[in-house]
């Protein structure tokens, strides 16, 4: 099975070297005993101690605090080869400290809170959860419902929030709250330790799939913070979160990139062995022709990606293109898993099959992230011409 990324124009050699350490790691530290942190629905710090250790969580943060200093065509190639790990859960918890809720301290933290915080978030020590989500405002960010009201030298917050990935065991969250009532965008950001008073995990999740990616419905009861736990410039986090929408998109397109991958190769070498009628499966023009296609779509998803995170670093706006890649990325990527499943017969309805796993898994990346419906009103919101 190969799980080589073809080499394009985007790629510099610190970049592939980056791929192929993370295949590396996740096929010798992840994959093999993944099914344990499914059973037991969580990922054990010393596996993300290890990763900080190798430098993986300090791709894109600057030189001056310790990191790599990379942009988004890093965290591209990182999610990809994560991806490949075939635990959606462990990657997600991954992506979410790293390009979900890591983003919002590097563009906005003080040198205070760079200097307090950033050496236990790279090292694995500090894993972060981002708290957006309510049970009232998903995609809909404006409107959410949780507050937070100036009180002596810090802020008293009240809400609650949900499917708040790598909560559950997470230490510190990066949590949006209402500042200004009268403001449908007066959002400020916060960071907010897990074990803050008042700031509880109301309960753990169950979940159809990402079965080892712990998810958390949190409430916050008179929680208060000092004012060092303010992140960014007040009332301006609505606008912050939108800003990194683009990155959480993308990442979330490089891990099903990686897994269909992954898929396919399976897929591939399950057909090509499997006897059937005096044949192989893969004998059977109509099952090599789907997966040739199958592959057509993931490398067409995979250059599209690729272009998107570049545009991004070049500073230019790629909203259109990436919100595509999202809409397009996460339909193919479920449309490959289930000619996989299919391909792989009853075999691959059996919870033994990795690949019955990774149909589960994939449901969640049309949701997740910005969901496939909003995605296309973002594209044809700037598709109109013009006359």
């Amino acid at each position: 099975m190969s799980t080589t990324v073809h080499r394009n124009i985007y790629l510099s050699d610190e970049l592939q070297a980056i791929y192929e350490q993370t295949v590396a790691f996740v096929a010798n530290e992840v994959t093999p005993v993944g099914d344990a942190w499914e059973e037991a629905g969580q990922v054990p710090r010393e596996i993300y101690k290890q990763m900080g250790e190798l430098g993986m969580f300090s791709l894109r943060v600057p030189e001056r605090w310790g990191g790599l200093g990379l942009g988004p065509l890093a965290s591209a190639v990182f999610s990809e080869a994560l991806g490949t790990s075939t635990y959606a859960g462990f990657e997600a918890n991954v992506l979410v400290h790293t390009d979900m809720a890591l983003p919002h301290l590097l563009n906005a933290g003080s040198d205070e809170q760079l200097e307090r915080w950033l050496g236990s978030i790279q090292s694995g020590d500090t894993m972060l959860s981002i708290g957006v989500t309510e049970p009232d405002a998903g995609s809909d960010v404006a409107g959410l419902r949780t507050t937070a009201v100036r009180d002596g030298d810090g802020w008293r917050l009240n809400g609650a929030k949900t499917f708040i990935t790598g909560a559950v065991y997470g230490d510190m969250t990066v949590l949006a709250a209402r500042t200004d009532p009268d403001n449908r965008y007066g959002i400020s950001m916060f960071l907010v330790p897990a074990h803050t008073e008042g700031f509880e995990v109301a309960r753990k999740l169950d979940k159809h799939g990402w079965r080892c990616s712990d998810t958390a419905e949190l409430v916050l009861r008179d929680v208060w913070l000092s004012d060092d736990h303010l992140l960014g410039e007040l009332h301006r986090g609505f606008y912050a979160t939108m800003a990194n929408f683009q990155n959480e998109r993308m990442v979330i397109v490089g891990m099903g990139i990686g897994a269909a991958q992954v898929a396919i190769d399976l897929t591939n070498a399950y057909t090509q062995q499997r006897k059937a009628f005096d044949a192989t499966l893969y004998d059977l023009g109509a099952i090599r022709q789907r997966m040739a296609m199958n592959q057509a779509k993931v490398d067409a998803v995979r250059a599209s990606m690729y272009h998107a995170a570049w545009l991004t670093e070049q500073g230019i706006d790629a909203i259109k293109e990436m919100s595509g890649v999202k809409a397009l990325g996460a339909e193919v990527v479920n449309q490959v898993m289930y000619d996989c499943m299919q391909f792989h017969g009853g075999i691959g309805y059996m919870r033994e099959s990795t690949i019955e796993r990774m149909c589960r898994d994939a449901r969640l990346l049309p949701i997740g992230g910005g969901a496939t419906e909003v995605m296309l009103e973002e594209v044809a919101k700037r598709s109109y011409i013009d006359t």
